[in-house]
């Protein structure tokens, strides 16, 4: 690898700082029917023409499935102390209720005793978006029999590995999978509008609070977290149209599902349209059931947003001012890079009486990585990627925001949702031919990081 400055050292950060890196189920285990795995909405999705940008499947991903000691291994080696990965529901219950498949909980003890071994915390994440296709037949998460079947699986869950696992992290980005999934039709189900959407976040919102309070019960000690998308919003222009319209996207994009959390109930104020939830989707008694006292808040930031008033979009009125147009730093996805943008974010969630603690639990950047003569994957563009939203993080410490963590993402080049194979994140490179592992030059950054010995 060739030598690259770090404008900052571990004990920077402090010696309490968490340092993990993540992955998810679809994206990376393959074995999608394996020793007795149900279809998830993203095997059926994926099966549909037109829906992945460059046609492919995950019905091998990575292997994880297989593979799961070596790449357990390779974190270890980076140097991170947590290894954060999802569980597949289907994989446990294939009918998403009912029967238990033994083989599913088999073999997530295996994966939890590798991290256990090698001295990695496991942080698990309940739900990453891969909901069992048995329960979208019943109407999926618009259908309120979701909260119920998800805290079933919570509490099998919780029963099974609360001995030796304990920091949960409830859902992956609530925003992410209704929002794209069940209004716009871009990601599994493929459902569109708001008659799907608004109950969707309903039912995610009170799932999120529910499970909470299952491994409350279930798990002595536990440490329980829910990870949430953000980005900050700002308005394309001083004009009041523009300031109101960011008002509104932050009510949506950051505020719609830790509001509830806290016992705020949703941004209504901001975003008018969620009285619809009360008015149609909510029992009367749900309004206890939304907040749930979390022990952290992950954030997942990306990118920020400027956004402007657009009369003719539908019901919300806003319109982003793409990043392409506005002569910015960009990732191979077209994402702003922004490590303000991380710390502003930082900043207005740490500003909430309620949070206690607040993880960076996904962070990283997609780019086009390029195979030098000597064999090595030189990935500089990450690399001061994460030189830039860590000093973010940094920054927003040294300022008292009580961010305690940042969990690289992702470990391995992975099967990025509708995006295919194309958009790779890693910090290893994988070769899908072959599954051949490579260590990125960004990958031997973070190794350079936090084994301070080796500086």
């Amino acid at each position: 690898m060739q030598t690259t400055a770090i404008p900052f050292t571990r004990k920077d950060f402090g010696d309490d700082f968490l340092w993990g890196v993540t992955i998810s189920a679809f994206q990376n285990e393959g074995a999608f029917n394996t020793d007795g795995k149900g279809l998830s909405i993203w095997d059926t999705f994926t099966s549909r023409k037109g829906k992945i940008k460059d046609k492919s499947h995950a019905q091998v991903a990575t292997d994880f499935y297989n593979r799961y000691t070596q790449d357990i291994l390779l974190a270890k080696l980076l140097g991170f102390s947590i290894f954060r990965f999802s569980l597949a529901w289907s994989r446990i219950m294939p009918k998403g209720t009912g029967a238990v498949n033994q083989a599913g909980i088999d073999y997530y003890h295996r994966v939890i005793d590798a991290c256990l071994e090698l001295g990695l915390e496991p942080y698990i994440t309940l739900y990453h978006w891969d909901l069992p296709q048995a329960l979208e037949h019943k109407g999926g998460w618009s259908h309120r029999g979701v909260v119920f079947a998800f805290e079933e699986f919570v509490r099998i869950c919780a029963r099974e590995y609360g001995n030796k696992v304990k920091n949960w992290i409830v859902l992956n980005e609530p925003f992410g999978f209704t929002a794209l999934g069940y209004m716009l039709g871009v990601h599994a189900p493929g459902k569109f509008g708001l008659s799907w959407f608004l109950p969707a976040v309903h039912h995610a919102a009170l799932a999120q609070a529910e499970a909470g309070r299952v491994i409350r019960q279930e798990v002595a000690g536990a440490n329980i977290g829910t990870a949430l998308s953000c980005s900050k919003i700002i308005p394309y222009t001083n004009r009041e149209e523009d300031v109101q319209a960011a008002r509104r996207a932050d009510a949506l994009f950051n505020r719609l599902f830790l509001e509830p959390a806290l016992g705020m109930g949703y941004p209504e104020k901001d975003f008018p349209l969620l009285h619809r939830i009360e008015r149609r989707y909510a029992l009367w008694r749900d309004w206890d059931r939304l907040p749930f006292d979390f022990d952290f808040i992950g954030v997942q930031n990306y990118f920020p947003l400027v956004v402007k008033y657009n009369y003719f979009m539908p019901v919300v009125k806003i319109a982003e001012v793409k990043a392409r147009y506005r002569n910015v730093p960009l990732t191979g996805l077209g994402w702003e890079i922004s490590g303000n943008g991380l710390y502003e974010i930082l900043k207005q969630f740490g500003a909430y009486k309620g949070i206690k603690k607040i993880i960076v639990t996904e962070g990283g950047a997609a780019f086009s990585d390029q195979l030098t003569t000597d064999g090595r994957i030189a990935d500089t563009a990450r690399i001061e990627y994460f030189q830039e939203y860590l000093s973010g993080v940094l920054k927003a410490r040294r300022e008292g925001v009580p961010v305690e963590g940042y969990f690289a993402w992702t470990l391995t080049d992975n099967f990025e949702w509708a995006e295919g194979y194309r958009a790779r994140f890693g910090l290893v490179h994988v070769n899908f031919d072959t599954q051949q592992r490579i260590i990125k030059d960004s990958g031997y950054w973070f190794r350079k990081l936090l084994n301070e010995e080796m500086q």
